[in-house]
């Protein structure tokens, strides 16, 4: 028993690890996440940052923001992107005293010949006596009214919330500072639906695995608030629901971002104060967002597992287009019992009993009624070298046991390879919904330029076709299998 657990545990700790953002992910308080010719950016306490050219799976060192200071910001607005920073300040030390500042870029891009910042504006400033710290802004783009507000402050007194105009980064004339939250920092304000969230970070930071750091909201009608959790407390008087905490080896969840990729795709980025399997450093964090009943919360990366994979269309499973093979068991009922019936336990269909019968070629696949049985045992596995997208990694979809893999085809199918070869039509990208189901797409489909994702265009027949939220065709719920 010591031996088989060991080896869990080495498994469990090696797919925690493939998993986390890869490259050099090391980021304090980073910044909403930026798209910028085809590479995502996030700026850091400090003055730097990081970048990702492919799609947000590895993270390097590289991005640059003059002016140092502390939890930074960037909004696209139009075709310039807007940095606003804490120059100092956050109540340590027992100073208040703090300075808020914004400055323009054409681009992200360090190489870029129009790479050049503008001199900064002053926007908001703290003093000594202040009960607020003018450190740790957010910002929002309203959609609705297309005014520019932004919230900052710490534990150490209020946040607050001030507009600034979106053509020139200053604050607009007159505009006095709205309290609007306390008991947090890092806040950030998001719009969905009709309603705004404001998103504080709660708890303790800077103390490395002790770290208490967690990610809190309310929401509101109006961008000004009053803004209520789910049981309607004021963030004015200490509310928050809960959004992301501490998850596995990773504590301290701090400063919010959002990133909307398209309809129904949502992720949430952040740091971690530390992360154990790195030395306890504070790390980038990007996980699916999702919408419980109006409100935000974090979902969890894709994890290596054995996984049935369930059409939403009619709940049918993913399996292969092989014959049932029956269980070879005597059939009894409760009305065939006698008094020397004996109750124990039948074991389940088993891999070595069934493969001999498949075809050794390609074998399609089909959705059909789920009996738990090895045809419809799916591995998911997390491919090393292959890169990634968002926030995950590309899987390779095999039977579990096997390597006998999912496969797109030239013409638009699925259909399963009897070996995995790493191909990218045998990659495939899997997304977390904002409802919570799962998006499943291949890296690339052979002489296609497409973006197309898995569905169900019957109730028994899977096939590759345009990703549509508002249709259960295009969505999968992965459910874990008791073997």
């Amino acid at each position: 028993m010591k031996k088989t657990l060991t080896a869990w545990a080495a498994l469990v700790l090696t797919t925690l690890s493939a998993n986390a953002q890869t490259g050099h992910p090391y980021i304090h308080d980073p910044s909403t996440l930026a798209e910028c010719e085809g590479k995502y950016y996030t700026f850091g306490t400090g003055g730097g940052g990081l970048i990702s050219s492919d799609g947000g799976w590895t993270w390097d060192s590289g991005a640059e923001r003059p002016g140092g200071g502390a939890a930074p910001d960037v909004l696209k607005i139009g075709d310039r992107y807007l940095v606003v920073y804490g120059a100092t300040g956050g109540g340590l030390g027992g100073s208040h005293r703090g300075v808020i500042l914004t400055m323009w870029n054409k681009t992200l891009d360090p190489k870029s010949p129009d790479f050049r910042y503008t001199e900064p504006i002053e926007v908001a400033n703290s003093e000594d006596g202040d009960d607020c710290d003018a450190i740790d802004p957010g910002l929002l783009l309203d959609p609705t009214t297309g005014r520019l507000w932004m919230t900052y402050g710490t534990y150490f007194g209020h946040i607050r919330m001030v507009e600034l105009d979106p053509k020139t980064g200053r604050r607009v004339e007159g505009n006095e500072a709205l309290d609007v939250a306390i008991d947090c920092e890092a806040s950030d304000l998001i719009y969905r639906d009709g309603w705004y969230y404001l998103l504080g970070t709660h708890g303790t930071c800077c103390d490395g695995v002790n770290s208490t750091y967690n990610i809190v909201c309310g929401r509101s009608r109006s961008v000004t608030g009053p803004y209520l959790d789910n049981v309607g407390r004021p963030m004015l008087q200490g509310g928050g629901k809960m959004v992301i905490k501490a998850h596995g080896r990773q504590v301290g969840a701090g400063h919010f971002g959002r990133t909307v990729v398209e309809e129904g795709l949502e992720k949430i980025s952040c740091h971690f104060e530390a992360d154990f399997d790195r030395s306890g450093m504070s790390v980038l964090a990007i996980r699916p967002l999702l919408w419980r009943n109006g409100w935000p919360e974090a979902g969890q990366n894709l994890r290596a597992g054995i996984y049935e994979l369930e059409s939403q269309r009619h709940g049918y499973s993913l399996e292969l287009a092989v014959d049932f093979q029956r269980l070879q068991t005597s059939r009894r009922g409760w009305f065939r019992r006698d008094a020397n019936f004996k109750i124990e336990p039948i074991p389940m269909q088993v891999l070595d009993s069934v493969q001999g019968a498949w075809p050794q070629g390609d074998i399609a696949v089909r959705n059909g009624d789920f009996m738990n049985r090895p045809h419809q045992h799916w591995q998911i596995t997390p491919v090393e070298q292959a890169g990634g997208f968002l926030g995950q990694p590309y899987f390779k979809i095999t039977i579990a046991g096997t390597s006998r893999a999912l496969a797109a085809t030239a013409d638009k199918e699925v259909t399963t390879v009897p070996a995995f070869t790493g191909a990218p039509e045998q990659l495939w990208q899997i997304d977390q919904l904002t409802d919570g189901t799962y998006r499943i797409m291949p890296k690339s489909i052979p002489g296609c330029s497409e973006k197309l994702c898995l569905i169900s265009i019957a109730d028994s027949t899977p096939t590759l076709g345009r990703f549509d939220f508002q249709s259960d065709n295009s969505k999968w719920k992965l459910l874990g299998v008791e073997m």
